[in-house]
Order: structure tokens, then sequence, then C-alpha cells
């Protein structure tokens, strides 16, 4: 007898989950899992959430997403990283402060790392996020990172997607459907525990009991099976991070061949920061702030200065969270994934990406021989230290700012608002580049290269002094940077905009043999 998983809720969580352990755990044949997901149609999908990991792309393949639909029914565009505005200084002092946290890793050609001698000054006046790799300047120019003629998620550079959050949704579920997922749509009326404390079913108001071996709690910020049945506590962390809600709005572009951005571009606020996220019709705009810093009405004020003029008649809708996860996401035979297991934000875009990696540890860990108590241990050891590490990451971008301007810049440079971690972190780099021996890589989604980005685009210094001596290859230095700035060219020259490559994905494949239409 097949193995049952229910999940509870849909969106993006619910049905990238779905159909994600649908393959991995073989859905559509005799001994593989059954996977039953229920919904109800009284509960709308967040669209706030739009942008993506880099992981993204092996999710999608393995789900079964064709790229070019994905292009075409959900508004998607190319992501190459995220764009910094106004995050070191205080606007408006006739400084250009802006950085790059870009996908691609920086080059190591020669077998050497460039960042020390970057930081000796041998790479020039160029930022480390330019000079290091081409991405950022092929961006810039409003570059694509692929040619057509590249298979699915294929490219040079790296990337990920910026969507509409709804219309994913829709093309996961009818993906997981295809793989294999039973879809009830039905209102969850209570979920019984027996007396172990274990889930022994949920009542829905037209099926009635549903029983399942796993039950994935995927209903948002409600959490109703891992938080309200089960009394998992959620660990707030707003002492870290201040934000706590968002205003949002779409804005169309003027012209129909206006350019689409490459990046996820985040401006800085007195209180918090805003998003502008380039769709291919639209632009998904939004203000993230803190409610101890800033009122709502000031809040939309500055919602609607960063829209403009167009976007006086702008629809705005509003958002509240807590930033924070529970430290316990599998419990008995119950695992949360999405935002009921946690969210700290929505910059560098981590929330997607940890339903990605909760996902991908359901599959690896799911209990075929009933050890649910091995299992959960694993998983909550690993999922508890990726929310630490991503806290710590994402604190980054606050804590080394030389801004002082409003108590909400203040108060995330007061050391008692950073964490320890991030304090051990910061003394190691006054004298050493961030590498390989600050990174586990079983636990840590950023990378060294991701913490060297906002790192020195936030102005951080790194004396290499003392040990200046021993780098002797400077030579080399020079013409591996050289080598990085004719890769830049070289891409500007090749590469589509992302306009002419999501224009070509409406009517045709990639990986044809063929130029742009």
């Amino acid at each position: 007898m097949k193995k049952q998983i229910l999940i509870v809720g849909g969106g993006t969580a619910g049905w990238l989950t779905a159909g994600y352990l649908a393959k991995r755990l073989s859905a559509d044949l005799p001994g593989g899992v059954a996977i039953t997901l229920v919904e109800s149609h009284d509960i709308g999908v967040l669209g706030v959430g739009e942008g993506t990991f880099p992981t993204i792309r092996r999710t999608l393949a393995t789900i079964g997403i064709d790229e070019a639909d994905l292009v075409r029914r959900c508004g998607a565009t190319f992501k190459q990283g995220a764009k910094f505005v106004n995050w070191r200084n205080v606007p408006g002092q006739g400084v250009t402060d802006h950085y790059s946290h870009p996908f691609q890793v920086a080059d190591a050609s020669g077998g050497f790392e460039l960042l020390p001698y970057w930081l000796l000054g041998v790479g020039g006046a160029e930022n480390w996020d330019e000079i290091s790799n081409p991405q950022k300047k092929a961006a810039d120019a409003w570059r694509g990172p692929k040619l057509p003629s590249h298979d699915d998620y294929v490219a040079p550079l790296n990337y990920a997607f910026h969507f509409d959050a709804i219309a994913l949704a829709g093309l996961l579920r009818e993906q997981g459907i295809a793989n294999g997922v039973e879809h009830l749509i039905d209102t969850v009326t209570e979920v019984r525990l027996d007396e172990a404390g274990a889930i022994a079913s949920v009542l829905t108001e037209r099926t009635g009991a549903l029983h399942a071996d796993l039950y994935i709690d995927c209903t948002g910020f409600r959490a109703e099976l891992i938080g309200k049945a089960m009394n998992i506590p959620f660990r707030s962390c707003r002492e870290v991070l201040f934000s706590d809600r968002a205003v949002a709005a779409q804005l169309p572009y003027p012209g129909e061949r206006d350019p689409i951005a490459s990046y996820t571009i985040s401006t800085a606020q007195k209180a918090g920061w805003t998003w502008d996220i380039g769709l291919d019709r639209r632009r998904g705009i939004g203000h993230v702030y803190s409610s101890d810093h800033m009122g709502d009405e000031e809040a939309e004020r500055v919602l609607r200065d960063h829209l403009g003029p167009a976007g006086a008649g702008a629809e705005v809708r509003r958002f509240r969270f807590d930033a924070g996860y529970r430290e316990t996401n599998w419990h008995k035979n119950c695992v949360a994934v999405g935002l009921s297991s946690g969210f700290f934000e929505p910059l560098e875009a981590t929330g997607i990406a940890f339903a990605e990696v909760s996902a991908g540890m359901i599959a690896n860990l799911f209990p075929w021989g009933g050890d649910y108590e091995t299992s959960a241990r694993q998983f909550n050891s690993n999922l508890r230290r990726r929310y630490e590490r991503a806290l710590d990451f994402i604190k980054l971008h606050y804590c080394i700012s030389e801004r002082r301007d409003t108590d909400f810049w203040r108060d995330n440079v007061a050391a008692s608002s950073i964490p320890d971690t991030l304090h051990e972190m910061l003394d190691r780099w006054r004298y050493r580049w961030p590498n390989e021996l600050d990174i586990d890589a079983q636990v840590d989604i950023f990378t060294e290269p991701s913490w060297q980005y906002v790192l020195y685009g936030m102005g951080w210094k790194t004396d290499l002094s003392a040990k200046a001596g021993a780098l002797r290859y400077h030579e080399d230095a020079r013409r591996a940077f050289a080598e990085v700035r004719r890769q830049a060219d070289y891409a500007i020259a090749n590469l589509p905009s992302n306009r002419d490559l999501i224009e070509y994905a409406r009517t045709h494949r990639f990986g044809q043999k063929r130029g742009m239409a």
C-alpha cells in the first residue's frame, strides 16, 4: 500500500512542494508515494514574493516546467542578482551609492583568488562586484543572461527569475496534477491529534476526514497544523530585523518596448527599503518598513513618491509579518514548509528558497520505514542552522551601513541588535576576507561570494597590509581583471536584452538552433 502525504494549503510553496515531491517520490508509480493537496478557494495567494534564487532553475526543471512556458504563463523575466541603492550613505550628498549582489561567482583564473589583490588596490577604482565578474556590467546594460539557443535553464551567466507569484502557483498546480498529485478544493475545519500528539486526521467541510502518513503545513502565516493544532512556538527575530510591514503596488510600463531590469532593485529608505521588480508587462513595487519607526500613512507616501506621477492612482495592498522562524519545523508526522515555517523579509528573496530547501530535505528524509523522529531531528537541525545563517546575512546589509540619519538606521548599527555570530564573523574579516572556512555547504544558502559582494559593496575595510608581501602575483591579477573586462564587453555585445529574450520566448522554446525572432 502506498505511503500517503497530505499537503494542506496551496500557493507557491504548496504546489512547488507537491510537484517536486511527486517527481522525487514517484507519485505516478505503483511503488511511489501518493500525494494529495487540499486548498480552499477562500484563501488567496500573496503576490509579494516575486523573486527567486538560481536554485529555482533546478527545482523547476525537476518538477517539469518548460522555461518558455514559465515566461509566457507567469510574466517571468530573468533576474541576475540584486542592486542596492542608498544602503551605504544618506542620499543627496553627491556620492554615487549603489552596489550589486550578482549571482555569478567571482572569477578565480589561474588557480588563485582575485579578491585579496583587489583589496590591495590592484584592480583599480572599480568596485568588487564589477571587477570580479562580467555580470554586473551586463545587467547594467539591461542584458539577459543567455542566448535563445541555450537549452532550458542553461546560460553562461548565472540567473534566477522574477515572476507573477499568483500565475506561478497556477502553473505549478497544473504541472503538479500532471505529476500525479491529487487536488482537492475543500476547507479544513479541524486538525485532530492522537494521544501521542501526532496528527490523526484533518477534517474538511465536504470530503470529511483525510488521513496520511505525513502532513505538510503550507497554510502560510496562519500555520494551521504546526502552529495552531500542534502548538509549536514561533521565534520572533524582530530584535535583529525591524521591518514588519509592507505596502505594494503594480505599475505598467509606459511603452511596450521599455527595457526590463535584470536586477531586483532595492532602495534604502528612512525606515526600511523599496523593492522594484520588472516583470514582462509591469513592475511590482513595494515598501518594506518598520512600524516602530514609521507610520502606515507615511509609509504609503514613501511608496507613492517612489512610484512617481504615473502611480498616482495605483491601488496599494498592505501586508504584515513578523520576522522569525520555528526552531522545530518537523514535529511528529507534520512538517511546516513556506511561511508556516518562517519568514524574514523580502530582501534577498529567501522565502521561496527555503521552500525549495525544505522540499528537497523531505524528499531525502522521507520516513519510508516509519523513522519519523530520526528524520525530524536531522531536518530541524539543518533548517534551524539555515535560518540562523540567513538571518546573519540579511542583517549584514543593515548593520555595517554608514547611515545615521534616522532612528531606524541608528538602531540597526547598534551592537545590541547584531547577533553574536555576526559579530564574530565581522571580527574575522577585519584582517582576512570571507572564504570557505566561514561557510558550511550543508546549511548556508549564501556562499562566500555572496558575503563578499555585500560586505565590500557596503564599504567594509579588510586590512591585508600585514600579508601584502606574501601576495606576489600582481601581474597575473591585472591580466585576470582585464579578462573580466573583456568578458563584460563581449557579453554586452552578444547577449540579447532582457526584453528581447522575453519576447523571443513568447513564440519559441529555448534551445532551438536559430537566432532571435
